[in-house]
């Protein structure tokens, strides 16, 4: 059995039946959080879905960082897909008891792991250009979306932990935020889907950044507050991953 399955007492509901089909690693992760009013969030957001709110208000995470040892189960680390920067934004909902993930884009410069995500997940990947280097401690990072005409959305970042790792408590917004283990999507004909996650608890780290531009959360519809995001940091986790369920053949 793989080490992070044997560990699952953080998990809020059991594994999945099912093997796993993929792993990887999460890298250098900065999670940028702001608060948006609940019905902003809810005309983004197919109405299928519950938004999941904490003390009444909708969140939207805007999360750079480096994916590594990308590879499908039994098989070698694949060539041009292995490693690459990947950002995403996202909001939260929950269908049932199961919170999870909503994804307005995913950026990633891999064509195959862009190609692929969309295909077999209906995640809706973009291919853009990125950038992600250590320098004096502190990770640069920079995205511009392949997009063609006004309006392609950039990020260019440089952020750094500020603190010690910790366990975000239960009940706390560190941990609300970020202990999430399914994600959801909607396929071009409407139908929903549960994905499946599992890793450890998130190693989190107080972090500071400094945003030169940050245009991805109003490409998804959102203007951010002026107010600075709350900030985490980890440095690396690993995950695995469950091939996605349709919704209207599970017990939800």
């Amino acid at each position: 059995m793989h080490r992070i399955l044997t560990s699952v007492a953080h998990r809020p509901w059991p594994l999945p039946s099912g093997p796993w089909i993929m792993r990887q690693d999460w890298c250098d992760l900065l999670f940028a959080h702001w608060a948006v009013p609940a019905s902003v969030m809810r005309a983004l957001v197919p109405r299928e879905l519950e938004l999941d709110l904490y003390d009444g208000e909708a969140y939207i995470g805007v999360v750079p960082f480096r994916m590594d040892n990308v590879r499908f189960r039994g098989t070698p680390k694949p060539p041009g897909i292995s490693a690459f920067p990947e950002l995403n934004v996202r909001t939260y909902v929950r269908v049932g008891d199961r919170p999870g993930v909503w994804f307005f884009s995913l950026d990633a410069t891999s064509r195959l792991a862009v190609m692929t995500a969309r295909a077999w997940f209906n995640l809706p990947y973009h291919h853009a250009r990125m950038s992600c280097e250590t320098r004096d401690g502190s990770v640069e990072y920079a995205s511009r979306r392949f997009d063609h005409g006004e309006g392609t959305p950039r990020l260019r970042a440089r952020y750094r932990p500020t603190g010690d790792v910790e366990l975000a408590k239960t009940g706390s917004l560190d941990h609300w935020l970020t202990e999430r283990y399914c994600l959801y999507a909607q396929a071009k004909n409407g139908s929903l889907s549960r994905g499946e996650i599992q890793h450890a608890p998130w190693a989190l780290q107080p972090a500071e950044a400094e945003f030169e531009h940050e245009e991805y959360a109003q490409a998804a519809g959102v203007v951010v507050p002026d107010e600075a995001p709350l900030l985490h940091f980890v440095s690396q986790i690993e995950v695995v991953v469950w091939p996605p369920q349709p919704l209207d053949a599970l017990s939800i």
